[in-house]
């Protein structure tokens, strides 16, 4: 069976910091891209950050650059997002997918066959 378990979330004030776990099992990690994914209430969703296991590229929006951070621990099949400087804006549901494909590209989400469910990131100014 196919899981992708999103953790981590919480409430900070602005400025603050978390760190987002997707544990993932029942595929092969290593050959996937996994990408983290963020959806606000009336807002369409939106792709923050992908990394790939096959060739290591990592890829971030812009206004993730230089405040988050992807990694990926394959021992533990596990992919984390430290999120720093967080803003009101990033306010949000953040979840998790992975493509089959093991590239992180724009339209990486058209290549995700796997999704986790929701962690609830929320930002008080």
């Amino acid at each position: 069976e196919v899981q992708l378990q999103a953790s981590g979330g919480g409430l900070v004030q602005a400025g603050g910091s978390l760190r987002l776990s997707c544990a993932a099992s029942g595929f092969a990690f290593g050959t996937y891209a996994i990408g983290w994914f963020r959806q606000a209430p009336g807002q369409e969703r939106e792709e923050v950050s992908c990394i790939s296991n096959y060739d290591s590229t990592k890829t971030y929006r812009h206004s993730a650059k230089g405040r988050f951070t992807i990694s990926s621990d394959t021992s533990k099949n596990t992919v984390y997002l430290q999120m720093d400087s967080l803003e009101p804006e990033d306010t949000a549901v953040y979840f998790c997918g992975a493509g089959w494909s093991g590239a992180c590209y724009e339209d990486f989400d058209l290549d995700v066959n796997y999704w986790g469910q929701g962690t609830l990131v929320t930002v008080s100014s």
